[in-house]
C-alpha cells in the first residue's frame, strides 16, 4: 500500500510531503520512500496563520477561511507528489497545529486545520486525519506520535538510545527497558519568532546560525529563560506555541537591554541546554536525531560539546531523512489506521491503552479497508 504522509509542523513554514510503499508480512513492515519534498506556504497565508496564533486574538471566521486555504495547500502538495509517483492508495494528513490545550499538566484538548476533504477530492482516496484527539480521549498528551516510528527504528539497539526531533519543539524519545518519550521544550521556535519579527532573514529562521553567531549569550536571560516551571514537569508533558511565543521572548525582555543578536544566541543556548540536560539524565549512549534544527551548526556543535559520551548521528542512518522523518511517521499512521493497528505507544504519550488514532475522509469511491492486522513486529525504512 502507497501512504502519502503530510505534515506542517510547529514551524508553521510549509507542508512536508512523503510517499512510502509498505509491504507487510506476518507483522513484519518494509517501508520504500518513493517520493520526499517539501513546500513553503506563500507568504500572505504564512503571514494570515501567524497573525491567528496564540496569544494572538483570532475569530471563527478566520479559523474557517483557514481551514480551507490550508487544506487546498495541503491538496495541491499531494496531487503533485501522488502523481510524481504515479498515484497513491491512501493519504494521512497531520494538518496545521494552530492550538495545544494544557491544563493542569494534562493535554485537554488540541486542534489542527486544513480540511481534509479537499485532499481527499482532490486526490481520489482516502484520508486520514485528526491522529492526535483520540490519545488525548485515553488519558495521553496526543505528543509525541513520533515515538511509536522511533521505538520502531530504535528497537533492539543495546544500552539506551534515544530519538531527538528538533522542529518548533524539541522532543525526545528515549529506548531502553522501557519507552519514555515527551516535549523537552523549545527548540526554534523561539529563534524563529525573534528572526520573523525582526525580519533578520526572508526564510524566517536563522540560517546557518548567522544571527546567533554574531551575537553572545546574555546568562542573566538564560538563568530567567531556564527558571521556567514547565522544565520540571514530570514526564510524559507536551507543549506548543500557546507557551512559547513571541511575547514570551519580550516578557522576558522586560526592562533588560539585551542586543537582538544576542536575544538569538541566547536563545540558540537555551535550546543546547535543556535539550543536552534532558538526555545526560536520561543515560543516552545513541542519538538519532532529526528536523530543522539538525542544520543549526551552533545547536548541534553545542550538544556534541556538552555531550562527549554520546554517539550522535543524524536520523538518515535508520532509513529516515532529518527532514521527512515526520511526514514518513504520517504515512506510517495512516497504514496503521487503515489497518487496524494502534499507532501509539501509551508509555510515551501517558495514555491509559493504545489506540487506533485519526478518523477517515472517504475518496472518490466507496470506502473499503483491508484486513486488520495484529501488530507490528518491526519496521525496516529504505
Amino acid at each position: 500500500m502507497r501512504v502519502l504522509g503530510l505534515l506542517s509542523g510547529t514551524s508553521h513554514d510549509g507542508i512536508d510531503a512523503v510517499v512510502v510503499d509498505f509491504v507487510e508480512q506476518d507483522g513484519a513492515v518494509r517501508g520504500t520512500v518513493l517520493h520526499e519534498s517539501g513546500a513553503p506556504y506563500a507568504p500572505e497565508l504564512r503571514a494570515r496563520l501567524v497573525d491567528a496564533l496564540p496569544p494572538a486574538s483570532t475569530t471563527l471566521a478566520e479559523i474557517c477561511e483557514l481551514g480551507t486555504l490550508i487544506g487546498q495547500a495541503f491538496a495541491a502538495v499531494a496531487t503533485t507528489a501522488a502523481a510524481t509517483v504515479g498515484g497513491v492508495d491512501a493519504v494521512c494528513t497531520h494538518g496545521q497545529t494552530v492550538y495545544h490545550w494544557i491544563d493542569g499538566g494534562r493535554a485537554r484538548g488540541t486542534l489542527q486545520i486544513g480540511q481534509p476533504a479537499w485532499i481527499a477530492e482532490a486526490v481520489g482516496v482516502p484520508v486520514v486525519s485528526d491522529v492526535r484527539i483520540r490519545d488525548i480521549t485515553a488519558g495521553g498528551h496526543g505528543a509525541p506520535l513520533v515515538s511509536f516510528l522511533d521505538e520502531l527504528l530504535l528497537r533492539g539497539r543495546p544500552g539506551i538510545s534515544g530519538a531527538l526531533n528538533l522542529g518548533g519543539i524539541a522532543n525526545l524519545t528515549v529506548v531502553g527497558e522501557s519507552v519514555t518519550a515527551y516535549d523537552i521544550g523549545p527548540a526554534n521556535a523561539l529563534i524563529d519568532a525573534v528572526v520573523v519579527a525582526e525580519r533578520l532573514h526572508p526564510a524566517g529562521y536563522d540560517v546557518d546560525a548567522a544571527v546567533a553567531r554574531s551575537g553572545a549569550v546574555d546568562h542573566e536571560l538564560l538563568r530567567a529563560l531556564l527558571d521556567d516551571p514547565y522544565y520540571a514537569l514530570p514526564v510524559p508533558r507536551s507543549t506548543g506555541k500557546e507557551h512559547f511565543h513571541l511575547d514570551y521572548v519580550r516578557g522576558h525582555l522586560a526592562g533588560r537591554d539585551v542586543s537582538i543578536p544576542d536575544v538569538v544566541r541566547t536563545l540558540t543556548e537555551l535550546t543546547v541546554q535543556t535539550v543536552a540536560r534532558d538526555i545526560d539524565a536520561r543515560g543516552v549512549d545513541f542519538l538519532a536525531v532529526s528536523g530543522g534544527g539538525c542544520h543549526n551548526p551552533l545547536i548541534m556543535d553545542g550538544l556534541r560539546t556538552a555531550l562527549p559520551r554520546v554517539e550522535i548521528v543524524s536520523s538518515d542512518g535508520l532509513g529516515a531523512s532529518v527532514d521527512g522523518k515526520e511526514a514518513i511517521l504520517f504515512a506510517l499512521i495512516g497504514w496503521c489506521t487503515l489497518h487496524g493497528v494502534a499507532a501509539v505507544l501509551p508509555g510515551a504519550t501517558g495514555a491509559r491503552e493504545p489506540r487506533i488514532l485519526g478518523s477517515i475522509t472517504p475518496g472518490a469511491g466507496p470506502l473499503r479497508l483491508p484486513e486488520p492486522v495484529a501488530a507490528i513486529t518491526s519496521l525496516e525504512l529504505r
